[in-house]
């Protein structure tokens, strides 16, 4: 579904990324990405989705050769994101925006989405009105929204109280696993990565230092090392 080979990004003097391997095989599947700040977790996103290219190595998507692709290219043919900070627009409706964004993607089941994040009874709320963790729902189900074969989630998690967060991941697994999509996310709250997700990477100043199951990652001696603390 995806290969990522040998992918490096350099901020000037700053390897962010430092040939990074990666390859996610299977469809319907949650992927965690974790690290300490500056492992290069949102440049590997960035790398991936096409806001950011690499100063070497290539991406692969369904076994075509993306490297060069747009941004735009990519979402049209399959692929999402979404960022740290909610991408909602302010000012108008949760139904608007949902409705516009599905008439432009080809949605062909928007309900399926709004009642798997519970969203029905904020349609008709201005998207800034509403709670935080509402917007933060909103903001996935955009990403959701068009059937993409591969979704990034960048701290889809921010900012959420540890409820919310466990509702979330729950609403994120339902679609992922009946749709079929591929989601790649990075959060912070390694507890919510380690229950949910089927898969786990872990980077370190740009490298790939652990690739396994949660329990295989969360007991990797460089990963305890570099982010978990001896406490994991």
């Amino acid at each position: 579904m995806l290969r990522v080979e040998e992918l490096s990004v350099s901020y000037g003097s700053v390897q962010a990324l430092d040939g990074v391997n990666l390859e996610v095989a299977e469809r319907g599947v949650l992927h965690g990405i974790i690290g300490p700040n500056g492992a290069g977790k949102s440049t590997l996103m960035d790398a991936i989705t096409g806001r950011r290219r690499p100063t070497r190595g290539r991406v692969w998507v369904d076994g075509q050769d993306i490297t060069q692709r747009s941004v735009t290219w990519r979402r049209r043919t399959g692929m999402s994101r979404s960022f740290q900070r909610t991408s909602i627009f302010p000012g108008i409706s949760v139904r608007e925006q949902l409705e516009l964004v599905a008439s432009q993607l080809g949605e062909p089941d928007l309900d399926e989405i709004i009642d798997a994040f519970e969203l029905r009874a904020a349609l008709d709320q201005p998207a800034d009105g509403i709670a935080y963790g509402d917007q933060r729902r909103v903001d996935i189900a955009l990403a959701m929204i068009g059937k993409p074969s591969l979704m990034l989630l960048d701290e889809p998690a921010a900012g959420l109280s540890t409820t919310e967060t466990v509702a979330l991941f729950e609403h994120l697994v339902r679609l992922v696993r009946h749709r079929g999509v591929t989601a790649l996310v990075v959060e912070h709250d390694v507890d919510a990565v380690f229950r949910f997700c089927d898969r786990v990477t872990a980077l370190d100043l740009g490298r790939l230092i652990a690739h396994g199951t949660p329990e295989q990652v969360r007991k990797d001696a460089r990963v305890i090392s570099a982010y978990l603390g001896t406490a994991a």
